[in-house]
């Protein structure tokens, strides 16, 4: 099982060694930063779970950073990752701004370290069903998706084949050429029909083999018209060619 990942930003190296051994220990995988660069730097290439970081440090504060973090588009990718913010100030003022900035938590020093390993399982928890909350609305999301493109494949499916039954149930065998009018009908409407199927078929292979990622990158309106551009070939594909003998 994979490990979750924390990052330490601090300029104190008591700090980050405490915090190192400590986390590691608990059977977290921490990296450290000592610096606001470093931070952001780290936080490209660790891709932590978790930031737990000071407010007071040297280069970029730890204000700064968040407010990179939450708002740059640099950052983008890395703004749910939450943050713990570690501060000497205990105003209120400095709290408040601190979430207003988008921080998860916020512990003023000195601390208890039982208390920082409380708040750090719970903000982690939070995250965690925040991300299954999320998978849940995009799987919910997806089917109702598919169900309107059922709707639609049945509503082109039915009314072609309904007019070729109509056709047939109305000709004259004897008419040679409705009869091979009707025979050229049957197959280009079978030829819209069958590549239809194909294409659903294939959207749903793909799909289930790709759930992860269909539910953790790509987005609603992508898969939307994933799904319905191969429905409508029904209607605007050219099929109208020879099938070969």
């Amino acid at each position: 099982m994979e490990k979750t990942r924390i990052l330490i930003a601090d300029d104190e190296p008591v700090n980050l060694e405490f915090f190192d051994v400590t986390l590691s220990r608990l059977g977290f995988d921490v990296e450290k930063a000592s610096d606001g660069y470093e931070t952001l730097e780290k936080v490209k290439t660790f891709e932590p779970d978790l930031v737990i970081l000071d407010n007071i440090m040297p280069g970029l504060s730890g204000w700064k950073v968040t407010s990179l973090l939450k708002t740059s588009d640099e950052y983008a990718e890395y703004r749910d990752i939450p943050i713990i913010m570690l501060s000497a100030m205990d105003s209120v003022k400095d709290k408040v701004e601190g979430f207003e900035l988008g921080v998860e938590d916020y512990i003023t020093e000195p601390f208890n370290f039982s208390e920082v390993l409380a708040r750090i399982r719970a903000v982690l928890k939070t995250r965690e069903l925040s991300r299954q909350v999320i998978a849940r609305e995009k799987r919910l999301s997806v089917l109702e998706s598919l169900n309107e493109s059922l709707k639609y494949f049945t509503v082109h499916l039915k009314k072609p084949m309904q007019e070729l039954a109509n056709e047939c149930s109305e000709l004259d065998l004897n008419d040679a050429d409705a009869v091979k009018n009707i025979i050229e009908k049957i197959k280009n409407e079978s030829r819209e029909v069958i590549a239809a199927v194909d294409a659903l078929e294939d959207e749903i292979n793909e799909f289930e083999e790709n759930s992860d990622s269909f539910f953790s990158g790509q987005s609603m309106k992508d898969l939307e018209e994933k799904f319905s551009r191969h429905f409508r070939a029904l209607g605007e594909e050219d099929f109208n060619k020879e099938a070969p003998v």
